[in-house]
């Protein structure tokens, strides 16, 4: 095992402690934590294994692998050490069994797909003299569907364009109390971003994990102070304008809407693309991204 399958192997077990306990890095992790991760693991596994109608078990992985195989005999080996010669590297089968559960094709698909990490330190939301308006932040946590697609300069080319649906998770950091935004795009492309607010305005600033590109969200819930008040109220729709510099080099302006999923259904975490006359498309969806006119901003 070398320093770079350590690293690798570092990327996948932070990896896991964001995906499923929202949690920056391994080490964050405790035994009982790496044990539940584990169970949730076998669960997606004995669940692929009964939609294939393959019968399995011997596939399922030790309720201690992660804690005892991977952390203490690797990870936490070499810090303490900081020595890698005679050390065995893990199973590739069994380290290509995880990323598929998550969706990647093997372990090497998920490397290249992480080939930087995350930083949400180098993002700068702060709003001086201004109050963060926590109840509404809190209120949008949890799994939205975002619709957007680049506004056509010719209108006869409108039907032409394609719109993305992207898979959304707002969440709140356990470590620093910090309000963050993730979502998917093609080819395991993901944005990753700060979300906060002041009074009824939401504002997000998103970074991409695979090419230099920063994108800003600015939106209005009109009101949002009074609706909070009501028992049953549920924002269902956010409307942005989203602004970020094109490969050109120029700005370009972007109508985007978020609508919270429902959790009675299947949640896709990945990016689908859609021509705009699709039936999959919510007619509330169609109707404000032809209104090219309405919600364009125009740089020139």
């Amino acid at each position: 095992m070398n320093k770079e399958d350590l690293l690798h192997l570092e990327k996948l077990m932070n990896f896991l402690a964001s995906n499923f306990l929202k949690k920056k890095s391994w080490k964050d992790v405790s035994k009982s934590e790496w044990t539940y991760i584990v169970d949730e693991l076998n669960g997606l596994l004995q669940e692929r294994n009964r939609k294939q109608k393959i019968n399995k078990e011997g596939d399922l992985f030790g309720s201690n692998y992660l804690y005892e195989h991977l952390v203490i005999n690797k990870l936490k080996a070499y810090e303490k050490k900081k020595d890698l010669s005679g050390s065995s590297k893990p199973s590739l089968s069994k380290l290509s069994r995880i990323v598929q559960l998550l969706g990647y094709d093997n372990y090497i698909d998920f490397i290249n797909s992480h080939h930087s990490d995350f930083s949400f330190n180098d993002l700068k939301i702060d709003i001086p003299k201004a109050t963060v308006n926590h109840k509404l932040l809190d209120e949008l946590v949890g799994l939205w569907y975002s619709f957007n697609r680049n506004l056509p300069d010719n209108p006869e080319k409108i039907h032409e364009e394609r719109i993305w649906r992207s898979s959304v998770e707002i969440y709140k950091s356990e470590s620093t109390g910090e309000y963050f935004i993730e979502r998917s795009g093609g080819d395991n492309h993901k944005y990753y971003g700060k979300i906060t607010s002041y009074a009824d305005y939401i504002f997000i600033i998103m970074n991409s994990n695979t090419f230099i590109r920063q994108r800003h969200f600015i939106s209005r819930l009109k009101d949002i102070g009074e609706k909070l008040k009501q028992t049953n109220y549920r924002i269902e729709e956010m409307h942005f304008i989203s602004t970020c510099i094109s490969f050109n080099q120029e700005p370009i302006a972007l109508f985007e809407i978020f609508q919270k999923v429902n959790t009675t259904k299947d949640y896709v975490a990945d990016s689908v693309s859609f021509p705009i006359e699709s039936n999959e498309l919510p007619a509330s969806v169609v109707a404000y991204l032809r209104d090219t006119e309405g919600n364009r901003i125009n740089y020139r």
